[in-house]
């Protein structure tokens, strides 16, 4: 039988875009296993990042490829940027025998057209980084402020982190002696969701949330 782990990610800002939330990342792998895969399939984990493509170091995506090495599934991305903007480190996951990798919304790709998609990719963020560092400076040539509300902000974000440590510290006597006992962070976030112990912002807990919590410690 063929066996998927998935991998889905978000970062703060893609959770608002069109294509890039947790939902459309969802429908394009459930296409994928209903209309691509082989038969019979299962899934045998499922992993989510809240947190930027650039950062390699991400705790679901360590676990699901830890899992994926030592099962020998498939790690299934409804998209390539999902897994990493870097072509470098979707280079080095390709040559690693142990991981083999599909792609959703290209059901067909071998690792060539792959690693090709990924250079294709870095570069075209590349030019869109430069064209808006330049038009930035245009701007400011021409005397266009930038910016602005600066103190209010700084007041704003200060009365958020102090806001975000009290309630860490509530947490903490909940994540602390799970993590001391072995616990993943993700096994972690899963219970403080059954507990329904609620984010700083309402929402459900992610691996990444659970570290930055005990980082605060």
């Amino acid at each position: 039988m063929k066996q998927y782990v998935i991998y889905t990610r978000v970062s703060t800002k893609d959770q608002g875009r069109s294509g890039l939330g947790l939902e459309a990342q969802e429908r394009d792998i459930n296409l994928f296993l209903e209309h691509f895969s082989e038969e019979p399939w299962e899934v045998i984990g499922r992993f989510k990042d809240v947190q930027s493509g650039g950062d390699d170091d991400r705790p679901a995506l360590r676990e699901a490829l830890e899992q994926v090495r030592r099962t020998g599934a498939e790690l299934l991305v409804a998209k390539l940027d999902r897994l990493s903007r870097k072509v470098s480190f979707v280079s080095s996951l390709m040559d690693d025998p142990k991981v083999r990798l599909r792609v959703a919304q290209m059901p067909m790709a071998d690792k060539f057209q792959l690693h090709i998609y990924a250079a294709l990719a870095e570069q075209e963020r590349d030019f869109i980084s430069r064209r808006t560092k330049d038009a930035l400076r245009a701007a400011k040539a021409r005397g266009k402020k930038l910016g602005g509300l600066r103190d209010k902000t700084m007041q704003r974000n200060k009365a958020i982190q102090a806001k975000a440590n009290s309630e860490a510290a509530r947490v903490l006597k909940i994540i602390k002696p799970m993590r001391d006992s072995g616990e993943t962070l993700a096994a972690i976030a899963e219970a403080l969701d059954t507990m329904q112990v609620a984010t700083s912002r309402g929402g459900k807990w992610t691996a990444m949330q659970v570290k930055r919590t005990l980082e605060r410690s």
